[in-house]
């Protein structure tokens, strides 16, 4: 296994925070940072584009190095009119981590390298994987099954094992992780890192409607339906918001994922906005708190399970 040399003695629990579309914004990510997680949000949050400018501004000048680093998620996919001038920004603040999502792109990962940045890109089988290292990835995010929003459907125990027999760097595991059980799981199966998202949308710095927040605390795993008619990405969403909808979670439609388009979203348009999504592991998500809180109680459990395997 490989830690980023850059993580080292800057993490109390070896875990990154997803990037949750609308929901991730400075003060959720600057709280995650202050309590030893990698804290990251999509450059497509920042709404309109002279607002992300603003929000690196802020989390260089508010983050130091006895934080956690910040990341920005980069959609690289042909629809984000706004993918060259999020990347130039990365490069004028020097944005220590990059997490790069559906597309891989040589000169994308040759910029942030250039001034001493890192890129973990997200995969969600072995092949895509394969081709994000070829193309210059410094690390990996595996999205199993389970995961919250866009997620794959291969077991975690296989896709991990797939990627570690080729791949020694920097490697993320996402997929039903609300638990510091389940990240002592993942780095026995070889990730050096959790992959967190679901745990951090009920949390009173997230930008996210108090009902979502409150649909998570109360659902269970059994609540989650897999689906690609929101984005044209299948992703895991709260079956309680697709009823809210007026939408039967057994039968929905497929979509056609050639359609993708992610222009709307630089105006801050959202199609289907009340369709919430999340992963599995909701079960273990059962109040609202800060997000130092749910960091801290994690570090807890981290620590109980460890101790529990030594014994």
């Amino acid at each position: 296994m490989s830690m980023p040399a850059l993580f080292e003695g800057r993490l109390s629990i070896p875990a990154i925070a997803s990037p949750l579309f609308i929901i991730s914004q400075p003060e959720l990510v600057i709280a995650q940072c202050r309590a030893g997680v990698v804290g990251s949000f999509p450059s497509l949050n920042a709404r309109p584009s002279g607002v992300f400018e603003q929000w690196l501004e802020r989390l260089t000048g508010t983050l130091s190095d006895r934080d956690a680093p910040f990341a920005v998620n980069l959609i690289v996919h042909k629809t984000n009119p706004r993918l060259d001038e999020d990347v130039a920004l990365c490069v004028k603040y020097k944005v220590p981590v990059i997490i790069t999502s559906l597309g891989a792109r040589e000169d994308i990962n040759r910029a942030i390298h250039s001034y001493g940045g890192i890129v973990f890109h997200d995969v969600i089988d072995n092949a895509f994987a394969r081709k994000a290292v070829e193309k210059g990835a410094d690390g990996l995010v595996a999205v199993a099954a389970g995961a919250g929003g866009h997620a794959g459907t291969i077991s975690p125990f296989a896709l991990v094992q797939e990627i570690r027999d080729w791949f020694d760097g920097p490697l993320a595991l996402s997929g039903s992780i609300a638990s510091g059980g389940a990240i002592v799981a993942a780095r026995a199966l070889g990730a050096d890192l959790a992959y967190i998202g679901s745990a951090f949308i009920a949390t009173e710095e997230a930008v996210a409607d108090e009902a979502y927040k409150q649909m998570i605390v109360e659902a269970e795993a059994e609540d989650i339906v897999y689906s690609n008619l929101f984005t044209g990405v299948h992703g895991n969403y709260l079956k309680p918001s697709i009823v809210r909808a007026g939408l039967d979670p057994t039968a929905l439609p497929t979509s056609d994922p050639s359609k993708m388009d992610f222009a709307a979203l630089t105006d801050g348009k959202k199609a289907w906005r009340d369709i919430w999504g999340c992963g599995q592991g909701v079960g273990a998500i059962r109040d609202i708190v800060p997000a130092a809180r749910r960091i801290e109680r994690l570090a807890e459990e981290y620590r109980a399970a460890l101790a529990r395997l030594a014994a």
